[in-house]
């Protein structure tokens, strides 16, 4: 019940939560107990609800509460437990050293164990129910055991050792389900296509694509199972096609598909930097017959594919703005009444804006990919001054920060989806 509410709260306190697993265990205690009375849980969760909606509910603060608590019955129940606050896009746990561990669990296991349940569970919580229940089980049974130890480093080392594969699926999971969650099926399918292809430039569209939209399918399918093992499982076989797809294709990737663990295997390719840029002709734009036509969504996802081959360093929040853009024009031009005017107003428009863009972000991150942070701070510094003589020393400043701040972030081929969105 830890787990389950500070993944719904995020950004509740450890107080709030508790509160309401104080709540939820105790009209579960009393209500699931035998000969309990049939109204027992209809009227517990209805003056929970009332709780929730009184003026100094210690409950997490949500800002739809008012408008749910304007419903009367199971409607404001069913409205009540609906409200979920947005997932932590950049996990805040860091893991204490193993002395802080031990002094914090020896003074209080109980009350150690539920802050760090509610800890890890918010700022994980886009990681499937059963990996998250893994996770912490393991943690946990791994404080208890090393901080009794005779020689708690050594007990430390080798329980960290045999957690790894289940830790990288938490870390895995919660980026890929959190993309999910941002994107939907076919915009995850482009971005995971875009990834393939700044990593591989050499690959074909028709051996990434495949690969894809096997892993929008694993998505979708663990992100929101209770399945004990479905994301591991589906996630290991999605691995092992892409080790045998595209092994003899590329030194790097073959390297990354040595290892026995898929998971880590997994890890490896994802983390794998884009490569050098191909030289390659100007990909070829879709017609308008083809962006108006059934097939609209993989033509555009071709051309991003291309455009992905071609600049390997422009991050996926630039590539996942460019696919918005495309789902927006096509929904304006095809139905409108001159589609051949529409289309024409929008290409003059997209050839006056995306060069600059494209070009600005290849450069940016490109920059950031290959100089040490210091030197790219500089070398933005010295950027701006040329693009902006007037600015005051406190304005470039200001402006170096924030623009090594979006690429520290935005740049990495794991970049949080939505914070990058926003940030581009």
């Amino acid at each position: 019940t830890i787990i389950a509410n500070s993944r719904k709260f995020s950004n509740a306190t450890f107080e709030e939560i508790s509160h309401l697993v104080r709540e939820i265990v105790s009209l579960a205690e009393t209500c699931c107990a035998e000969g309990a009375d049939p109204s027992c849980y209809d009227a517990g969760s209805s003056a929970l609800s009332a709780k929730s909606c009184g003026r100094d509910s210690p409950f997490p603060a949500h800002p739809g509460t008012a408008s749910c608590c304007t419903h009367k019955g199971l409607e404001q129940k069913l409205c009540l437990a609906a409200l979920r606050h947005p997932p932590q896009e950049l996990p805040r746990y860091l893991q204490p050293s193993n002395e802080e561990l031990c002094e914090a669990f020896k003074k209080d296991p109980k009350d150690f164990a539920d802050r760090f349940l509610h800890e890890y569970a918010s700022s994980y919580g886009q990681a499937p129910l059963p990996v998250l229940l893994g996770s912490t089980r393991t943690f946990l049974s791994m404080v208890s055991t090393c901080c009794i130890s005779p020689m708690p480093t050594a007990c430390f080392l080798k329980e960290k050792l045999e957690r790894k594969t289940i830790s990288l699926l938490t870390l895995m999971s919660n980026r890929v389900c959190s993309r999910f969650t941002a994107y939907g099926k076919d915009k995850v399918t482009s971005s995971y296509l875009t990834s393939l292809a700044q990593k591989i430039p050499s690959a074909s569209f028709e051996d990434l694509f495949p690969l894809a939209e096997d892993a929008a399918e694993v998505f979708s399918q663990c992100c929101d199972s209770v399945a004990e093992d479905c994301m591991q499982k589906k996630l290991s076989e999605h691995t092992a096609k892409a080790c045998g797809a595209l092994s003899a294709q590329d030194e790097r990737f073959a390297d990354c598909c040595k290892g026995k663990n898929l998971m880590q295997n997994y890890f490896c390719i994802s983390a794998l930097p884009p490569a050098p840029a191909s030289k390659l002709p100007e990909p070829q734009k879709p017609t308008e017959e083809q962006l108006c036509s059934e097939e609209a969504a993989r033509q555009v996802q071709r051309y991003l594919f291309e455009l992905a081959q071609r600049h390997t360093s422009i991050p996926d929040a630039f590539l996942g703005k460019l696919y918005d853009t495309s789902k927006k024009v096509r929904g304006e031009c095809c139905s409108a009444k001159d589609t051949s005017a529409c289309w024409a107003s929008k290409r003059q428009q997209m050839e006056e804006e995306m060069p600059p863009f494209l070009e600005k972000a290849s450069r940016l991150c490109g920059q950031y990919t290959e100089l040490n942070f210091l030197d790219f701070k500089k070398r933005l510094r010295e950027s701006l001054m040329q693009t902006m003589p007037e600015a005051s020393q406190e304005l470039l400043g200001r402006l170096v920060e924030q623009q090594a701040d979006f690429a520290s972030t935005c740049c990495a081929p794991n970049s949080p989806p939505l914070y990058c969105a926003s940030k581009v």
